[in-house]
């Protein structure tokens, strides 16, 4: 029995640790003293540089371990090995939760769900808006494409790290998991006739942004409760997704 209970501990910690990589992303993670960091993983092939005396230097003062591996092992760490550089950092992330752990004794929320945003950019500029404004979680997919990247850090300004993120391997079998708890599935689609800021939400409520070149997913479509649209003037086709995501997370 402690045996189970100590694997599902260190199976909690570990669902909640992101690996970055790059030499200029982690180095701005290890100087950030908001950031919690767990390792940092450095490359025993890795050429001297002052960059990489700066790391050890900075994680020894922090009490951070440094774990020294051969390229192979690190490329499997960061899973990046044409950009990884020789470096990976393992960061702590407080704010990434399982759906029921967030959607427990709550009476009320307003959630952003990605069905399919790949663009780094896009995602962190929408976490930023998410964070500004009046929504309380991020629902990412945990494909590769949609993985949380030091670009991705870097277009949130940090505000990755001050807001719930709930990932999820289906995003419509987690979307009627949150219909069971009467919430109310909201997609964003050019031809809906329901203009966005016209409606009553409900307590709890979820707005949908879909890909951006191919918007939202069959599966989610037929399970939506109702689509919203952003009406377009001067011939103007659609926004950026990014650009629609700050309008929803202002929503009253």
């Amino acid at each position: 029995m402690e045996d189970r209970k100590e694997y599902l501990k260190k199976k909690a910690f570990f669902d909640k640790i992101l690996t970055i990589y790059g030499r200029n992303s982690v180095m701005e993670a290890l100087e950030d003293s908001g950031i919690k960091i767990y390792k940092l993983h450095l490359s025993t092939s890795n050429r001297d540089a002052s960059v990489l005396d700066k790391m050890v230097r900075i994680a020894k003062d922090r009490g951070v371990e440094i774990n020294y591996c051969d390229k192979q092992s690190l490329s499997r760490i960061s899973k990046n090995s044409k950009q990884d550089q020789g470096v990976a950092l393992d960061i702590e992330m407080d704010y990434f939760v399982d759906i029921d752990e967030f959607i427990s004794g709550r009476d009320s929320y307003k959630i952003i769900a990605l069905d399919g945003v790949n663009n780094p950019q896009n995602i962190g500029m929408i976490i930023r808006s998410a964070t500004a404004g009046n929504i309380d979680a991020i629902i990412l997919l945990s494909s590769k494409k949609a993985q949380i990247s030091p670009l991705t850090i870097k277009s949130s300004v940090g505000t990755i790290f001050k807001i719930p993120i709930i990932k999820t391997q289906n995003l419509a079998q987690t979307l009627t998991q949150l219909q069971k708890d009467n919430a109310t599935i909201y997609t964003l689609e050019a031809d809906s006739p329901h203009i966005y800021n016209r409606q009553n939400f409900t307590n709890k409520s979820i707005f949908v942004l879909g890909n951006e070149s191919d918007g939202v997913s069959k599966e989610v479509s037929k399970i939506r409760d109702k689509s919203l649209s952003i009406p377009m003037n001067r011939g103007v086709e659609s926004l950026n997704v990014a650009i629609s995501g700050a309008l929803l997370s202002f929503l009253d």
